[in-house]
This record gives structure tokens, sequence and C-alpha cells, in this order.
């Protein structure tokens, strides 16, 4: 028979894993608004790719800069009332974003994009690592599995949403504008196309001042990261932090993960409008990736670690990233789109694979390990805007080509090899297993 104060505790964990799978679909729907905003902003202020694809930039460049203050800010306030803290800080950014909207303010935008950016930064330097230690390290994935299907569950809606609030009759808005020759009557047009975004953006900013109070004083139980025994604590204690070369490999291998994620995700619409189909078909291309990645999830949650290692699961899905990318290059039209909407399948379950290799054995050092692995999430950022540099002067299904391919090729590596290197020949893959962004 259970006794009350076991299910006391059933219950509070229960609870723990709804509001933390709460704040995973936030991470997913929020951060996959960018590829429709990046059609959006190209529409309504009349942007070239390069400077539309400052969205992603903006956004995934807060990671770097806030993920270690993150960490320091963490030790002081809790994992709990970090969270609170970082949901504050995106509603702040969410005002200001539709404030400059409505001021017609595309670097104002962007300043609203970096704040919810770095509001993010925080959330998830406590959200990651707090939903490994909630319960037992033995039944960590299944905790990584709900809450990433949570993530892209959101993401995969985030589309149609904003498709419904901003992007509806785009076509039709997109040739109104072109065909107008009176100066100010565009500008006239662009203003009232931007300024769809300001009140979804400010009842968003609501949402999640609302979530914040909720989870300042919800049940959910303050946990502390010196809390979780790590078994090779000992000796990681008596090294330095340079001293972990698996780790700064997979630093890397994660700012190039997080940049393939995001071109297969947020580059699918400004990718299929380059191939000539309508933009009221492209604005929905982002949920097509987050439904491949969700099959992905749930296909890698049956095979790990059962079947396959999740190593060698990283390097599969990263030759599988290869190929889906070349085809992609090799076809065109819907078919091109289809098989870039399918990296979401390849890239599914790479973050759970990365992030555990790379904090592997780093004892009191996970948490400075935990963050500067966070910081590699800018590369969602930084790989983009190359692929929009690449566009101005080669067709976009060659630059796509010539980004992906080695980025996936260093992925290989790291399945393979890196997270091996100066690990000693016995470990095993230890380490908590974290949940994706």
């Amino acid at each position: 028979m259970t006794s009350p104060a076991s299910q006391s505790n059933a219950s509070h964990y229960v609870m723990s894993m709804v509001i933390i799978g709460i704040l995973f679909s936030i991470f997913g729907f929020v951060t996959w608004l960018n590829g429709s905003l990046i059609l959006f902003v190209k529409v309504g202020f009349n942007l070239d790719n390069v400077t539309a694809f400052f969205i992603p930039f903006a956004f995934y460049v807060s990671y770097f800069v806030l993920a270690l203050p993150s960490a320091l800010i963490l030790k002081r306030t809790g994992m709990k009332k970090g969270m609170a803290l970082g949901l504050l800080v995106m509603a702040i950014g969410s005002v200001v974003f539709a404030q400059c909207m409505g001021l017609y303010s595309y670097p104002g935008v962007l300043a609203g994009l970096f704040v919810i950016g770095a509001g993010l930064a925080i959330l998830q330097t406590a959200a990651n690592p707090y939903v490994s230690i909630l319960g037992p390290i033995e039944s960590g994935a299944k905790r990584v599995a709900i809450m990433g299907i949570c993530n892209k569950a959101a993401g995969a809606l985030a589309p149609y949403v904003i498709g419904a609030l901003l992007l509806s009759g785009i076509t039709a808005y997109a040739a109104r504008i072109e065909a107008t020759t009176s100066i100010e009557a565009r500008e006239a047009l662009q203003h009232a196309f931007v300024a769809r975004a300001y009140l979804p953006y400010l009842v968003m900013a609501a949402v999640l001042a609302i979530l914040a109070v909720w989870v300042m004083f919800s049940p959910l139980p303050e946990i502390r990261p010196a809390n979780d025994a790590h078994a090779e604590a000992g000796k990681a204690s008596q090294r330095s932090i340079f001293s972990f070369p698996h780790l700064w490999l997979g630093a890397v291998c994660l700012f190039v993960y997080v940049g393939m994620e995001v071109m297969a995700g947020d580059t699918i619409v400004p990718y299929g409008q380059a191939l000539g189909l309508p933009l009221d078909a492209v604005k929905h291309f982002t949920a097509y990736t987050m439904a491949a990645m969700l099959v992905g999830y749930v296909l890698g949650f049956l095979l790990i670690p059962r079947f396959i290692s999740q190593q060698a699961y990283l390097a599969l899905s990263a030759v599988l990233g290869v190929l889906l990318t070349v085809a992609a290059w090799a076809t065109h039209g819907y078919a091109s789109v289809g098989f870039v909407a399918a990296l979401g399948f390849a890239n599914a379950m790479m973050w759970p694979a990365i992030f555990p290799l790379g904090i592997k054995g780093l004892g009191k050092h996970t948490e400075f390990g935990s963050a500067l692995l966070i910081m590699g999430i800018a590369g969602g950022g930084v790989i983009p805007q190359l692929f929009a540099h690449l566009t101005r002067t080669i067709p976009m299904q060659l630059a796509f080509l010539l980004v992906m391919v080695p980025g996936y090729l260093y992925i290989l590596f790291y399945g393979l090899i890196g997270h091996r290197v100066g690990q000693p020949r016995e470990a095993g893959t230890a380490g908590p297993a974290v949940a994706e962004s």
C-alpha cells in the first residue's frame, strides 16, 4: 500500500514535470517564431536576406553573451527564482519588441529580440540542468524525451499561430506594396503591415509575466546543482576546466549543431521563397521541420540506448544530414523543400547526444561546462548569417550545401572521435542527460 508521504512526493514530481514541460513549450514556441519573423520583416521593412537574417542573429547571440552571467545569477537566486526571472526578462523583451514594431524601428525590434533571447538564456541555463536532477539520473532520458516533445510540439504550432496573426494574405499584401509607386503610400502600407505584431507581442508579454509569478509561487522544489552527485567528481576536482578537450570540442559541436537546426527550421522559409514558391505556402514550412523533429525524437527515445548508443546515433544522424542536404541541392521546388524539412528528423536527437557527451566527467566543473555549452547556441545566429552572405554571390541551394555539409561532417567527427578525446578509456557515457532548447 502506498504511504501518504510517497503519494505526496509523487504528486509534487508530477506537478514539477508539468511546470517544466510548460517552460520547454515556451522555449519551442518563442524560438521557432523566428523563421516566420524573417519573412515578416523582409516584407514589412523591405529587407534583403542578410539584413533580415539579423533576426536569428540578435536572438541567438544573446546566449553567447548571457550564458556565463546566467550561471552566476543562478548561483545567487537558485533555479526556481532564476526561471521566474528569465520569464520576466522575456516579458520585458516582448514589450520592447512590440513598441518598436509600432514605431517602425528595425534596430529596436532586434534589441527586443536580444532581450527575449537573454531571458531564454537565463531560463534555459536553469531548466536544462533542473530537468536532469529533478529525479533519478537513470530515468533522465525519459524526462529529456518528454521535454523535447513539449518543445517541438510548441515549435510546430508557432508558424501557424504567427501565420494567422501576422502573415495572413501576405502574398497579396506584398504585391500591393510592390505595385505602389508613391513613397508615402508604400511606407503607410508597410507601417500598417508591421503594426500587426504590436498587440500579439503585448499579449505574449502579459502571458510571460503571469507565468513568471506562477513559477515563483508554484510548488516547484528548489534544487541546486551542488546536490547532484557525479561519479567522477573526485577526479575532476583535481583538474582544470581546460583539461577537458571533449568539452571544448563539444561546445564547437553544439555551436555547429544549433546552426544546422536553425538552417533547417528558420531558413526553410526564405529558401522556399527563393525557389519561387508562393509566400502563403512558405510561411508554414517551419512547422514541417518541427514535425520531422518530433518523429525523430520518438524514434530516438525508442532506440537509445537499448539498441544503439547515443554517440553512434549522433554519427548516423550526421551522415543522414549530409545525404538529405545533397538531395535538397539536387532537386527543385517542393521536393527540395521536403528534403530540407526532413533534416529536422536528422537533427532531432543531436542535442540530447552532444550535451551529455560534452559534460561527461566534469565533476565540480559541470555548471561552468553547461554554461559553456549553452553559449554554443549562438551558432543559431552566426551560421545563418554566413549563409545569407553567401546567397549574395551564389545560388541559395548551393549556399545551403556549402554551409550544411561541413557542419554535419564536424558533428560526425564528434560522434566518432571528438567526444572521446582526453577521456579515460574505461569511461562510459556518464553525466546527466540534459533537455534541449
